[in-house]
């Protein structure tokens, strides 16, 4: 079939002027807020870091592309909305990331960063997760006074017959159970599992890595451990018991906390049936289930509106008033699921569809890395802006999805945004306050 350069017979005619299409303008980009990544990066160090503590096993002299640029590359792709590695076979061109990238040349194509990829062990999982936590500390100027460490697990859908691929009952397909641990809206781990586990199965190893790393550079910072009941483990209270811990934890209903709490959900249903209003009554109890080891305090939440009863538990060791516990530091917990949210649709985190178990491991972390790069640019740019609590999309949509004309040539790369990018004031707001040491 041939292919028309300029057609005028497709589109239709605008206030009697002809409209014409090609495919000639040269080179033009969609993403020019790549820039923006290349600012927030070189601020943090997050990537040039990665590269240090990475070992590129690679003959050097026979190497077109570095270590540092395909990690780069592989990043801001995810942060831009490409996810599969054959998006890089036209990406590689994009003068805007090459730019961002620090290359004046073609980029890696989708076969080397693939074996880019597969290179992943061990090792190297453990050298990014160390990173990520090291830099979570380097964010903070001051020493802070507590620290909510929250544990939580989901289902990451299969591709295939990859390796460590389960069916799970409660999720009712095949997947992998990552888990992650954010403080805040900043992620400290994010650990690939198989789903054929305990849903608390590794936490009580991460918990105790992040207490001692977190306790040697901060000793006297509080630090909590915030899940739900799928992380309400006695032998893991204990260890936060004997180490200085906080812990506050959902506890599944069962018949005997139920029974201890009856009298209180029976008050809440004779106060709806009086006012026609749903009732919230708190109240606390020392409870040990058969297995565990002594009695813990225990706040018991009774609710009951139109739909009925609707007993809540959590177990903690923090002092305090009940509700104030309840609804201040445990219901906070509900916001670490809009951050998994965001990496998995955000920055593609379940996107692990290598057939072998470690590049699967190492794209869930270069997800985390490419998350960390936007959520640091969100806490320090564009804080007091209207995108201050924006997610990860609405900031890629309105301030990297920007066309540009790109020039380059010996001197100089000069990038022509559009003129009605309705974020343009914001976009140099942002590259302002990045550029400032």
């Amino acid at each position: 079939m041939a292919e028309c350069t300029t057609t005028t017979d497709l589109f239709p005619a605008c206030k009697s002027r002809k409209v014409e299409v090609d495919f000639n303008g040269g080179d033009i980009t969609s993403d020019a807020g790549s820039l923006l990544l290349r600012q927030v990066d070189r601020k943090i160090g997050l990537t040039r870091d990665l590269n240090k503590v990475l070992r590129d096993p690679r003959r050097k002299g026979s190497c077109e592309h570095t270590q540092l640029a395909m990690y780069r590359q592989r990043i801001y792709g995810l942060i831009l909305g490409y996810e599969d590695l054959n998006d890089h076979d036209t990406l590689r061109d994009d003068l805007a990331l090459q730019t961002a990238v620090e290359s004046d040349r073609a980029l890696a194509s989708s076969p080397t960063l693939c074996r880019l990829e597969n290179r992943a062990d061990r090792e190297m999982v453990k050298e990014i997760s160390m990173l990520i936590v090291e830099k979570f500390i380097a964010s903070f100027r001051d020493a802070p006074t507590r620290l909510v460490l929250d544990f939580d697990a989901t289902d990451d859908p299969v591709h295939g017959q990859q390796e460590g691929r389960f069916f799970h009952g409660y999720y009712d397909h095949y997947c992998f159970l990552p888990l992650y641990v954010f403080c805040g809206s900043q992620l400290l781990a994010a650990y690939l599992r198989p789903s054929n586990i305990d849903g608390a199965r590794h936490a009580w190893a991460i918990l105790s890595l992040l207490a001692k790393r977190l306790r040697k550079e901060w000793p006297k910072a509080e630090i909590i451990f915030r899940g739900d009941s799928g992380f309400c483990r006695w032998r893991m209270l204990r260890w936060c018991d004997n180490n200085r811990v906080g812990y506050i934890v959902g506890l599944a209903k069962n018949r005997r906390i139920n029974a201890i709490g009856a009298d209180l959900m029976a008050e809440a249903e004779e106060r709806f049936e009086a006012t026609g209003e749903k009732q919230r009554l708190f109240s606390e109890t020392m409870y040990a289930a058969k297995t565990w080891d002594r009695e813990r305090r225990v706040i018991m939440k009774a609710e009951y509106g139109r739909q009925g009863s609707n007993p809540r538990y959590v177990v903690t060791n923090l002092p305090g008033d009940p509700q104030k516990l309840y609804d201040r530091d445990y219901c906070a917990r509900g916001d670490m699921e809009n951050r998994i949210k965001e990496q998995q649709m955000d920055m593609f985190s379940d996107r692990t569809s290598c057939h072998n178990w470690w590049p699967n491991q190492l794209r869930l972390l270069l997800s985390s890395l490419a998350y960390i790069l936007v959520e640091s640019m969100r806490r320090l740019a564009l804080k007091g802006t209207e995108l201050a609590r924006a997610q990860c999309g609405t900031i890629r949509l309105k301030l990297l999805k920007i066309g540009a004309v790109v020039i380059r040539n010996t001197r100089r790369v000069r990038m022509h945004l559009a003129s009605g990018c309705p974020y343009k004031h914001l976009f140099w707001d942002v590259a302002r306050r990045l550029a400032l040491e």
